[in-house]
């Protein structure tokens, strides 16, 4: 299974953008070993349109384009999410992987969040806490979490319980 990140926004030149570099290219070395491929990141610019709503569905749909492809699955960050351990995310993205979804878009939204219709589509809807967290640290955890992941299918030690 290829995961991509798909992000509204973009992630400027700094640390975040390093340590969020660091962790896909961990999972881009060890993901291979549980049947896990990294795809790359796609960011797109936020929306300008005039209110929440039209911003949201504006983003949600170009997520949406992405899904159309037979086999593709969504994970949705959001904080209406589930609050999943690290050994349940990883359990959730091994079924994904193992019912045959061939592409996974991991999605973190906008300063408004996704639209439901989005949430509504999405195979994992997962929270980052109840916390709110900037863009930059949101796609460092994602990405952190989503390299534990593979090494949690891979039964390396870099998890701990």
């Amino acid at each position: 299974m290829q995961i991509h990140l798909f992000c509204v926004g973009r992630l400027k030149a700094g640390p975040e953008r390093e340590l969020v570099g660091r962790y896909l290219d961990r999972l881009a070395k060890t993901g291979p070993q549980c049947g896990i491929t990294f795809g790359g990141v796609t960011e797109i610019v936020e929306s300008r349109a005039q209110s929440a709503e039209a911003r949201k569905a504006e983003e949600s749909a170009r997520c949406t384009e992405l899904l159309a492809e037979p086999r593709t699955a969504l994970l949705l960050f959001d904080e209406r999410g589930k609050n999943l351990s690290s050994r349940q995310f990883a359990a959730q993205i091994g079924d994904l992987r193992d019912q045959g979804i061939q592409k996974l878009f991991a999605a973190i939204g906008g300063p408004d969040g996704h639209d439901q219709r989005l949430a509504q589509d999405a195979r994992m809807n997962v929270s980052l806490g109840k916390l709110t967290w900037p863009h930059q640290i949101a796609r460092v955890l994602v990405a952190e979490q989503l390299y534990r992941a593979s090494a949690i299918l891979n039964n390396h030690p870099y998890h701990r319980d």
